[in-house]
């Protein structure tokens, strides 16, 4: 895919910038507010990191509370336009696709746009888990792990996702792996290389 030749570099730095600034601006509002609760259940949180919904948990102020909440909705709704804009998008460029004559080529877009794709839905998937799972089926530990998959996990896999197109980098994991699997093998019978 060539954005550049698409939309142009103005329009790619353009939406860069706001993907930042958004991002910049969201989590500078959602620290500002959670630094502003009193909390009266001591500030010990039992999670991977300082999720909102724990730290709410900790608050006795219910305006403070009310108003994290509102800021919560408020963020699930631009969530909510941005995932619409990642289907319609990717609708559009499976078209786009689908139109291609050459086989060879749509396999290349699709190997480029499918990673992406479902480092997105997992992400999305396990954050809406998070946040919209009934409270009867909560747990620390489930929460504990949820948190890690949407947290941690997708950044972790997207350079791997990526930069296994690159073929050197595609050789020397391979080969690191088969190494690895011909040693264990070799300790665990006792035949050496």
């Amino acid at each position: 895919l060539h954005y550049g030749t698409l939309l142009g570099s103005r329009a790619c730095a353009t939406m860069a910038a706001a993907a930042w600034g958004s991002g910049a601006l969201y989590a500078l509002l959602h620290t500002a507010t959670a630094f502003s609760l009193r909390l009266c259940q001591g500030n010990a949180v039992d999670q991977f990191f300082c999720e909102i919904a724990h730290i709410l948990k900790l608050s006795c102020s219910k305006s403070d509370y009310l108003r994290e909440v509102g800021i919560i909705y408020f963020s699930l709704c631009l969530i909510c336009g941005c995932f619409v804009f990642i289907v319609v998008s990717y609708v559009q460029i499976f078209k786009a696709v689908m139109r291609m004559p050459s086989e060879q080529g749509r396999h290349k877009a699709f190997s480029t746009c499918l990673p992406h794709l479902a480092v997105v839905s997992l992400f999305v998937s396990t954050a809406m888990f998070a946040y919209l799972k009934p409270p009867s089926i909560s747990s620390p530990s489930l929460d504990l792990l949820v948190s890690f998959l949407y947290s941690v996990v997708p950044p972790a896999v997207n350079p791997l996702l990526y930069g296994l197109r690159n073929q050197e980098l595609k050789a020397a994991v391979s080969n690191t792996y088969i190494f690895n699997i011909h040693k264990m093998h070799a300790s665990r019978t006792g035949v050496s290389r």
